[in-house]
């Protein structure tokens, strides 16, 4: 291969990386990729209760005390009050129109939202059972983690980092060069999400409840894989052989 082809892929290189800074010497710019597919272990129900009373007090008390009974049964789930988040109470006057269209007050309305971490996924359909036979009225939303996602996060890029080096080399190699030391990783890429399967589309498990539903069985939720992926673009100096030199 002689110099001016190996100058053209170069070039071509440095056209993908536009905004990248390149050193004036021979060099090549590499994107590094990798991802872990993990199982959760980790659940965080995001809950809320609503209440129609005569008095703003009265729909207080409503909520208060079903939300108590809620916190009380936690520690049957080894749930404890760090892994629980309990919202300010809001009220509010309730209105309706009349045929008339006239506006005419109902009552007062209380909601509080509470969210709650699981640690032992397994039990995710008991927990959520129990929350409506407390009088919990809606599930909004179960999101899905996993407790090693730091961890997971610095693996994922270290695996990137590894990949950039052997791509480097590997077309170093090709091209009849060899690969020198870096001379800068320019920017980096970390993100998980959630799937099922071979779904690539970002997944959230949305659930909606009524404590007078009847549940004849259990209820089944499929597991989801959270994919952590991370990229990084690296320039590494050529050290070009005797066959590549000018």
């Amino acid at each position: 291969m002689n110099y001016v082809s190996l100058f053209a892929f170069l070039a071509f290189a440095s056209f993908v990386n536009a905004n990248t800074a390149l050193p004036d010497n021979q060099h090549i710019v590499v994107t590094g990729e990798a991802q872990l597919k993990v199982k959760p272990d980790i659940a965080v129900i995001n809950l809320e209760v609503e209440s129609l009373q005569v008095s703003s007090l009265d729909a207080k008390k409503d909520v208060d005390n079903r939300i108590n009974s809620f916190l009380a049964g936690l520690s049957k789930f080894n749930i404890d009050e760090k892994n629980v988040s309990a919202s300010s109470i809001n009220t509010q006057p309730s209105y309706s129109y009349t045929e008339s269209d006239k506006q005419q007050l109902e009552g007062y309305t209380a909601n509080r939202s509470i969210k709650v971490t699981l640690t032992d996924i397994k039990r995710l359909n008991a927990l959520l059972d129990f929350a409506l036979s407390v009088k919990i009225d809606a599930i909004k939303s179960i999101e899905l983690k996993s407790s090693a996602a730091k961890a997971l996060k610095a693996q994922v890029n270290a695996m990137a980092v590894n990949d950039a080096k052997e791509k480097a080399s590997s077309l170093a190699k090709a091209f009849g060069t060899k690969l020198g030391s870096i001379y800068s990783i320019n920017s980096a890429a970390n993100n998980s999400f959630n799937r099922y399967g071979e779904n690539q589309a970002i997944e959230r498990i949305e659930v909606t409840g009524n404590r007078t539903q009847q549940f004849t069985s259990p209820g089944k939720y499929l597991q989801e894989n959270i994919v952590f992926s991370a990229s990084v673009s690296a320039v590494f100096d050529l050290e070009l052989t005797d066959s590549t030199a000018p």
